[in-house]
């Protein structure tokens, strides 16, 4: 197990630096944009790359950061049941949503993502839009963001077998958004109970 928790470490490091890096994308589709309205408006020139250009951005971002997302566990949650279990009821939910959603989901998307690139890559398509770009690398970050996303699956999982057998600690083991108002609201309450009074904004 020590061997394998190394291993999901390894993988942790590698799609956070990836992650931070494809995060920049939003930054360079910003100025893309801005610079693609400015010569629009100053010149009465544009052209398609432009806006392929953002929507590969895009696409870089939302892909190559799936992984990082999962590792810091940032996806959405519907925490209304999981709130209410015990630690190991949290845990064994974790597991089987891994075991049974998120492996299938992701060797589907390889099993399809893989010939989806390679025809597209050996064909060189380009858009039909005029002007257009190339497409395969678009359809290889599909590829690429679930090739991250099988790997980190794999980490998740090492992770949590070894949190159940007590091996590694879950630093991921904080309060449930439903925890966390009800821990405010009865703070309020008792506040006002008390007769002191809560930090505002300042507003009467």
């Amino acid at each position: 197990m020590t061997a394998l928790i190394k291993l999901s470490r390894v993988i942790d490091s590698i799609n956070e630096r990836i992650g931070k890096v494809a995060a920049w994308a939003i930054v360079v589709a910003i100025l893309v944009s801005a610079i693609n309205a400015i010569i629009r408006r100053i010149f009465g020139v544009s052209s398609n790359a432009w806006l392929e250009l953002q929507w590969y951005l895009f696409g870089a971002v939302f892909m190559l950061c799936a992984a990082w997302t999962l590792r810091a566990n940032e996806h959405i949650r519907i925490d209304i049941i999981s709130s209410r279990l015990t630690k190991r009821g949290r845990d064994r939910i974790d597991l089987m949503g891994h075991l049974l959603f998120l492996f299938p989901f992701v060797a589907l998307m390889l099993w399809l993502s893989v010939p989806y690139f390679t025809k597209s890559y050996e064909s060189g398509e380009v858009s039909s839009n005029a002007g257009g770009l190339l497409i395969w690398p678009a359809k290889g970050l599909i590829l690429l963001g679930f090739i991250s996303l099988a790997f980190q699956w794999l980490s998740e999982l090492i992770k949590r077998v070894a949190i159940m057998q007590g091996k590694l600690a879950d630093e991921h083991d904080h309060v449930s958004a439903h925890g966390a108002a009800e821990a405010e609201a009865e703070r309020l309450i008792s506040g006002l109970a008390t007769g002191d009074e809560p930090p505002g904004d300042g507003i009467r």
